[in-house]
């Protein structure tokens, strides 16, 4: 684990004004993730997860209290530079993969690198070819996205999350699409990712996927009140060969 704090959430307070009302959805959160930690974050449907993500996510800016990416303060940023700044320095995996239906795994890779004025055609494509490599996909790089299945799907989303190579992998219910044995390949490749030095966020309100990650935080009514470290990581790889074989 690096020293570097890749995120840094102080006493971050985010209300929404329905109507008369004003919904508290965060109410004073505060947390650092340090380089090269995955950290899956929970909590069932209204304890402020989905808030978070979008902050974390630079999608959204709090109401009160700071967040830093990767040190940089975002709370004060337009929306313009806070684009440029999730685009440099996230990669999102999604829950319904949002990928391109008529374009190849590699275009869909390409796509986030369009944007950074920096890459050639040349850069891209490479730079493309090697994160499918990653994903384990090199076989399918000129499949169309309804030519996979939903596992080979997720990898093409997880490809194109790292083509930028960014500071942190956030995923968003990643596996709740995916059956069992699927959801653990899925899981396997965030491990090895996470072996690899990735800083990753996993935000999901599956409790079993907890088991697999490094730290684990949990979010009631818009407030953290569980944030502890797994001394037991489970393999996903492990979990996945002990699985029986599949009935034809």
């Amino acid at each position: 684990m690096g020293t570097n704090n890749i995120i840094r959430v102080e006493d971050v307070h985010r209300n929404f004004v329905v109507g008369e009302e004003t919904v508290r959805a965060l109410r004073g959160v505060s947390f650092t993730i340090k380089e090269g930690e995955f950290v899956t974050i929970m909590g069932s449907s209204g304890s402020g997860k989905s808030t978070l993500l979008n902050l974390l996510g630079c999608l959204d800016t709090p109401t009160s209290g700071e967040y830093f990416l990767d040190e940089i303060s975002v709370r004060t940023m337009d929306g313009n530079r806070r684009a440029t700044l999730r685009n440099r320095k996230i990669g999102f995996v999604f829950q319904s993969y949002n990928l391109l239906p008529k374009t190849t795994a590699l275009e869909n890779v390409e796509l986030p690198l369009f944007y950074n004025p920096g890459v050639s055609a040349s850069q891209r494509k490479q730079r493309a070819l090697k994160a499918l490599e990653a994903v384990g996909l090199s076989d399918r790089i000129n499949h169309r996205s309804n030519q996979m299945s939903g596992g080979q799907q997720q990898r093409v989303a997880i490809a194109r999350a790292l083509v930028n190579d960014p500071v942190l992998i956030l995923a968003d219910e990643a596996t709740g699409n995916l059956d069992t044995r699927t959801s653990y390949e899925i899981l396997a490749l965030f491990q090895k990712l996470h072996s690899e030095g990735r800083t990753i966020v996993f935000v999901t309100h599956n409790p079993e996927i907890a088991s697999f990650s490094s730290r684990n935080i949990v979010l009631k009514d818009g407030r953290i009140i569980d944030d502890k470290y797994n001394d037991n990581i489970q393999s996903a790889a492990e979990a996945l060969a002990a699985m029986p074989p599949e009935e034809d």
